[in-house]
């Protein structure tokens, strides 16, 4: 496997390489992460079964796209695939720190300027991927609402019913949707997905970094409104993001609606306390 995958960053980089070392590394839950070298040149590797490659070209095209924006600094995808039964995903090395001042100031900056690549395709992405390991569908929509009702939120309701879930008021949450977003018309902006703390980094140099994206164009704000769900990210950010391109009125309700998705699927992906969490957040967005 090991060969096979330096052939395959060969191939991709035009320069030999060969791995003379590897060492594993923080990856998340879900994968191995690991830091292969040569001696010179280092890049970060995922692993994980060979049925999850879909995961991971998703991830590469997701991150190629955001590269490809110019705005923002990601880890640039070199390659992935399959060997020896197992999935991987190589990337570009960075060497990352805490961040000093005003990394989070540009970070607010720059992904706000991520925020105005849209598409003239409407809502959605060239392809389905995954939040966490959960499928996500992503076909192209005209209407913002007819995605996000359709897409995101009654997809995880449907998923959690065959977990047992219990949502008593999710019908009624669906149905007044239109109430919830009405006067709010987003321009269909290529979004992170997935843009929680552990997510966001800063590399050695100042410079801010986004990591392990669940991409697709929608509306701006569900990616503001996920850096405010478990623990915000430092006042600088939100500061530099609204003078750069401010948020329309309303973000706070629409936040608790946009990240209702994402406690949904932490009850899809671990159960527990999730379900009576995102009750609570249902039952506040239709008072």
């Amino acid at each position: 496997m090991w060969t096979a995958i330096a052939q395959h960053i060969s191939a991709k980089t035009g320069t030999a390489f060969a791995i003379q070392d590897r060492r594993s590394v923080g990856g998340g839950c879900i994968n191995q992460a690991y830091q292969i070298t040569d001696g010179d040149r280092r890049f970060f590797l995922k692993l994980n079964q060979a049925s999850q490659v879909a995961m991971f070209e998703a991830e590469a095209l997701g991150l190629q796209d955001m590269y490809d924006s110019q705005t923002i600094r990601v880890p640039k995808p070199i390659c992935w695939g399959t060997a020896d039964g197992s999935a991987y995903i190589v990337m570009e090395w960075l060497d990352l720190s805490r961040g000093g001042s005003g990394a989070w100031d540009r970070m607010g900056t720059a992904l706000a300027a991520m925020h105005q690549v849209t598409s003239e395709q409407g809502f959605g992405w060239r392809q389905n991927n995954t939040i966490g390991d959960t499928p996500q569908p992503n076909p192209w929509t005209d209407s913002w609402l007819d995605f996000y009702r359709e897409h995101r939120l009654r997809h995880q309701f449907r998923l959690a019913g065959r977990r047992g879930g219990h949502f008593p008021r999710q019908h009624e949450l669906l149905m007044a949707l239109p109430d919830l977003l009405a006067g709010h018309d987003p321009a269909p902006a290529l979004v992170h997905g997935d843009l929680w703390s552990g997510n966001a980094a800063v590399t050695q140099d100042g410079e801010p970094v986004i990591l392990d994206p669940a991409t697709y164009f929608g509306d701006r704000e569900v990616d503001l409104a996920m850096t405010e769900l478990f623990g915000r990210f430092p006042s600088d950010f939100y500061q530099a993001y609204n003078a750069a391109y401010p948020l329309d009125s309303g973000y706070a309700t629409r936040k608790t609606l946009y990240n209702l998705y994402h406690i949904i699927n932490h009850f899809n992906l671990f159960g527990g306390s999730y379900e009576s969490q995102a009750n609570r957040m249902i039952d506040q967005l239709l008072r």
